[in-house]
């Protein structure tokens, strides 16, 4: 059992980190609550499954194309849906709420409620600690730190980074200094939006496609940057590693603990909400940036 819950929990925990990290990004940046986010990772499961199923692509060429595709809709969406209400935030929520409806209800119409299934890309299973794991997880835990790695270095060694973090210390001292704050949170919202899109396309061929398999993350991920604290990268990664383990034990540990996880996430979401509303890394985020 130690051994399932070591995999599993490695593995959720980077498709949560991936989710949460593009969450954080946008809310530290652009000051926006994007409950759209994951219904971005929904579509993007969705444009993957048509290239490679209905058009059969190439599963890598596929994965590039859906990702590509997910970040020019979120763009658009950016621009002509929340830019004109951004400075409203009750509006900003609202319409994230409608596009991510939207986003559900297309799907339903277009590939119909019932789940589907895609082939994976990649065949064969190895045995870690004793546990045989799918090739194709061990495939979603390399995307993942990919992803990440290569998130942090623009972030950190690029003119893109520099802006989008003096962005996220101070809209108008970064206005001050030069910054076109309006193109920075547009380049947020797609980096937010391809974060969401590769963890869409890598978890796409080991779980069921559906309208409605954006609701159990959206309620994870608002846990993890509630425990993590709204707005800092770190605690968003942090807190995805801890809440993917949770769910992990929950899963391994309880009768009919795949029933649970999502419960044990808001009760943790709660609680820190009650304890220490800035989450773990909250405070010292604020102090360094």
């Amino acid at each position: 059992m130690i051994a399932d819950i070591f995999v599993t929990g490695l593995v959720n925990s980077g498709v949560y980190a991936l989710l949460a990290l593009g969450f954080a990004l946008v809310f530290g940046v652009a000051r926006i609550v994007n409950v759209a986010h994951t219904a971005l990772y929904m579509l993007a499961a969705y444009l993957f499954y048509w290239l490679l199923v209905k058009l059969e692509l190439n599963a890598f060429l596929a994965g590039i194309l859906a990702v590509a595709g997910i970040v020019a809709l979120a763009l658009v969406c950016y621009r002509l849906v929340i830019e004109p209400v951004r400075a409203h935030d009750s509006a900003v929520l609202i319409a994230t709420i409608a596009l991510a409806l939207i986003f559900q209800e297309l799907m339903l119409l277009s590939f119909g409620g019932s789940f589907l299934g895609i082939p994976s890309a990649v065949q064969g299973v190895m045995h870690v600690f004793g546990v045989t794991v799918p090739y194709q997880r061990l495939v979603i835990l390399f995307v993942a730190a990919l992803a990440l790695a290569a998130t942090w270095y623009v972030l950190h060694h690029t003119r893109i980074g520099l802006a989008v973090r003096a962005t996220a210390n101070g809209m108008e001292i970064a206005e001050l200094m030069g910054i076109n704050v309006r193109r920075t949170a547009m380049t947020v919202a797609g980096l937010s939006a391809g974060l969401a899109a590769v963890a869409g396309v890598a978890v796409a061929p080991v779980t069921v496609v559906s309208p409605l398999m954006w609701l159990a993350p959206l309620v994870t991920i608002l846990a993890i940057v509630v425990l993590g604290g709204l707005g800092s990268i770190r605690g968003a990664i942090l807190g995805a590693f801890i809440i993917g383990y949770v769910e992990a034990i929950t899963v391994f540990a309880l009768p009919q603990g795949s029933y649970l996880k999502g419960a044990v996430a808001l009760t943790i979401m709660v609680a820190v909400l009650l304890i220490r509303p800035e989450g773990l890394l909250g405070v010292a985020f604020e102090d360094e940036r």
